[in-house]
């Protein structure tokens, strides 16, 4: 049964339990214990599953460590502690591994220290980074602790020796777990965890830390699989928010790119002059780099007190910030994604997050950094550039302030992470298809994986297909279909599977070349897998037109006169979550009533949303403004059509989150070529996207007719056939299947070489099958992962239904609400200029049609 903890323990009944070394050492450095830790400990002492979500800074990690640590000191001091593993800790970051084996050695060093012990518990991190002679001491004297991440735990599954010290592990704890839940690297632990509990005769107790997350239920299952009891612990509401939308500028329209850069700027250094140490967030890494850049040439007294921290940058520059950080030594640190989760970055007063961070999850998780300790304010301060995003940010405050989030969405029946554990599974020994397939759906994100895939998976894993043997594709098992067993095949799979296990894709840019092989540049895999023949994009300041692509290599043609057809930052930007999504458009609903009504709008933003006067007379205007063509919202789709320079725009108001927008103008897009054999253009936003073509005006009737949840998925399906997307996302799929060998006996192939084996494999494999395991999950990845169709299809039913209400309407000039859409549809958005002016000639037409309605 998965059910909240509802007992608060006193600390005396805590005191207890402990060892009196670890009960002094812990009121004299303490005093007291923090909420999760009242709630939590006594629980895990008593060996029940438990999954902790709480604040940064409420003492989290020690209450998952403390009955574990409490015993192993009581074994080290009777001296029965054995060389095995109690304790294994699983965390997605290497940093984070760092940071945990420092805050264990620390405490326990003291305590030895005190009480004048010898007899040590031992602590070990086994990561990628792991020497060779690191390994092979763990292996003579393993640790009893042991740090370690998801990809790293399924490698020791399959140590000859190694493993056998982990098969007696007592305490599993899983951190940052919300970091794991919704991606494949968390199917891939929870498919090691089932691996590394079967056959135990006492399953270990599995423990869970989370910052907040919803629905907790289900990442509860997610934690201890299918069957098992969980008791979940979550003090978030403990935590104070104090969340702000703030903008540098009154007038977001007519005000230049100048001005609104200069102002926001003096904005920043405002707040970081007035704060001791300031954490700011940006949505991308360009971005941040951008910003700080611009703030340490305009600000000198910055110089060498502001600091990038993203991905990109080598693992000792990051190291290097978050020291300096830590130590008090930086005045500010301007982060993309890289610092959301608990790595230690000392003591953050104040958080500003550029632009709207798309969830009220991610707005928690980052105001969160700030105010480390429970009992202090955490400050966060949004500032916005644009009144889209304006009206986005100030309902995720009051979101997030009510604490109601977003919920995760779990990664379910990934084929391809389940080959790679049906190929370790067979080098430890001989299974039946049953037993195996059970094991597998006990993992929660497989408890519903259908028999037909695990055998036509084994099928594949058997090599049993002579069309991929021929471009030497080879078995990996052997399965006998009569006695439905399957075991490893040869001694080479051993080290193929050490070599090539994992989820995560290498991370690589495409060159860009031209016809007559002039090289261009470079962009990202993401943009490159989005590009269609055609498409008109900027780079290096020039325009260019996508021709096709061969390997890492896409070639284009010089398209000086033609104007961007896909902006350059599309890959990068984060995504609006469909439940903010839904949540923007209830208040939509609530500003349409009240403009229906005559009721102050102002007063009553001003009390609900806790905004200031200008602000709420910024969000009356955009309404009014819209209300002269309709305002769409939760309840109500509208559909504009209008000519712009030439071309007939059809802007479909569908608020549901950018991934379930993509997943419906392809469909919508495919269903209009093939009703009017025409080329459609497509423009993509949170809040709806655009259908562009030089068709004439598309009848309302075939509008009305794309509104339909028939066949949703086969539309997709072909409208995604062919594309750079399915090409590329293909070449993950089939080196996690492997399919493809990033690595053999030590031979690396290149990530060219990789993609050019990947388009003719994929031609193979869909001649063998059109449901083959690694095209099938191809598929999938891009319609339930990268894209939303689940949401899409379920919007696309609630219209049918007639819950939600479709109007069509033929307009002289686009709306307020469609600028955004129009402006990514007719030009490159990075160039910030040319989007200001466009936006403001649009609105210059909107304001002359108002005053002319009303004179």
């Amino acid at each position: 049964m998965i059910s909240f903890a509802d007992r608060e323990y006193s600390d005396n009944e805590i005191y207890a339990t402990l060892a009196p070394e670890i009960r002094e050492w812990f009121k004299e450095k303490y005093g007291k214990f923090t909420p999760p830790q009242r709630y939590a400990v006594m629980e895990i002492h008593n060996g029940k599953n438990t999954l902790i979500s709480s604040p940064t800074g409420s003492g989290k990690t020690f209450a998952a460590f403390l009955a574990a640590i409490n015993e192993l000191f009581t074994l080290a001091k009777q001296d029965k502690l054995e060389d095995r593993i109690y304790v294994l800790y699983i965390s997605p970051l290497k940093a984070l591994n760092n940071d945990i084996e420092r805050n264990l050695r620390i405490p326990l060093k003291e305590i030895y220290e005190k009480y004048g012990m010898d007899k040590k518990i031992r602590i070990a991190v086994r990561t990628g980074d792991t020497s060779q002679a690191e390994r092979q001491r763990q292996s003579k004297k393993p640790p009893h602790i042991l740090i370690t991440t998801p990809e790293s735990l399924s490698i020791i599954l399959n140590a000859p020796s190694f493993s056998r010290k982990i098969k007696e592990v007592k305490w599993i704890i899983v951190d940052e777990i919300h970091a794991l839940a919704d991606n494949k690297r968390g199917a891939h632990l929870s498919l090691s965890l089932e691996r590394l509990v079967y056959g135990m005769e006492k399953e270990p107790i599995r423990i869970g830390l989370s910052a907040t997350i919803a629905p907790l239920d289900k990442i509860a299952k997610f934690l201890v699989g299918e069957g098992r009891d969980c008791l979940m612990v979550d003090v978030n509401f403990l935590k104070q928010m104090d969340i702000k939308v703030i903008s540098p500028a009154e007038d977001l329209i007519y005000i230049s790119s100048e001005e609104l850069s200069g102002r926001l700027y003096s904005l920043l250094h405002e707040y970081i002059m007035k704060h001791r140490t300031t954490l700011i967030f940006t949505n991308t890494r360009s971005a941040t780099e951008r910003v700080v850049f611009h703030l340490k040439s305009r600000f000198k007294e910055f110089e060498g007190k502001i600091e990038a921290h993203h991905g990109s940058l080598s693992r000792d520059v990051r190291l290097d910030v978050e020291n300096r950080l830590k130590n008090g030594e930086l005045k500010c640190v301007v982060s993309s994604t890289s610092l959301e989760l608990g790595i230690d970055i000392g003591y953050i007063d104040l958080v500003i997050l550029l632009g709207s961070p798309k969830s009220v999850t991610r707005a928690l998780q980052r105001v969160g950094r700030s105010g480390h300790f429970l009992h202090e304010v955490s400050r966060g301060r949004i500032v916005v550039l644009d009144r889209d995003d304006l009206v986005e940010c100030v309902v995720l405050a009051r979101e997030a302030i009510k604490g109601r989030l977003d919920r995760v969405s779990i990664v379910e029946n990934a084929l391809d992470v389940l080959a790679q554990h049906i190929v370790g599974m067979a080098i430890e020994r001989k299974w039946k298809v049953e037993e195996a397939l059970n094991l597998i759906r006990r993992a929660y994100p497989y408890r519903k994986l259908a028999m037909k895939d695990f055998i036509k998976l084994l099928h594949y894993l058997a090599g049993e297909y002579g069309e991929l043997e021929e471009k030497k594709i080879y078995g990996k098992i052997w399965f006998d279909e009569e006695e439905l067993t399957f075991g490893r095949r040869g001694k080479m799979v051993r080290p193929i599977y050490y070599l090539n296990t994992g989820t995560i894709p290498d991370e690589v840019v495409v060159r860009v070349y031209t016809t007559t092989k002039k090289y261009v540049g470079k962009v990202e895999e993401p943009f490159a897998e989005r590009l269609k023949k055609g498409d008109i994009f900027v780079l290096a300041g020039n325009t260019y037109e996508f021709i096709r692509s061969s390997g890492m290599r896409i070639i284009v043609n010089p398209a000086p006169d033609s104007a961007p057809t896909i902006p350059s930052w599309f890959s990068e930007q984060l995504p609006l979550s469909f439940d903010l999504a839904m949540e923007i458009g209830k208040f939509r609903r609530k500003m349409a009533e009240m403009i229906e009504s005559g009721r102050n709008i102002i007063s009553y933003i001003e009390r609900y949303y806790g905004v200031d006067d200008a602000t709420a007379r910024a969000i009356e205007m955009y309404f009014n403004e819209q209300r002269y063509f309709g305002i769409p919202h939760d309840k109500k789709v509208i559909v504009e059509m209008f000519e712009k320079d030439g071309y007939n725009y059809a802007v479909f108001h569908t608020l549901i989150g950018r991934k379930a927008n993509d997943a419906l103008s392809r469909i919508f897009a495919y269903r209009l070529m093939k009703k009017y054999g025409i080329n459609v253009r497509v423009a993509i936003t949170d809040n709806g996207f655009a259908i562009i073509s030089s068709h004439s005006t598309i009848a309302a009737d075939d509008i009305h007719a794309l509104f339909s949840s028939r066949n949703m998925r086969g539309d997709l399906k072909k409208a995604l056939s062919n594309t750079e997307m399915l090409k590329r996302r293909f070449r993950h799929v089939a080196t996690r299947s492997f399919m493809i060998l990033k690595n053999y006996l030590g031979h690396e192939m290149s990530i060219s070489r990789q993609q050019k084996n990947a388009v003719i494999l994929f031609k193979v494999v869909k001649e063998i099958d059109p449901d083959f395991p690694a095209l099938k999950e191809t598929y999938r990845e891009i319609m339930e992962d990268s894209m939303d169709i689940k949401n899409a299809e379920k919007y696309m039913k609630r219209i049918e239904k007639g819950d939600i209400t479709l109007e069509i309407r033929r307009n002289k000039i686009p709306s307020p609400f469609s600028f955004n859409i129009v402006a990514i549809g007719e030009t490159d958005v990075v160039l910030m200029e040319d989007r200001k002016r466009m936006i403001e000639e649009m609105h210059r037409h909107v304001m002359e049609l108002i005053k002319n309605e009303g004179s």
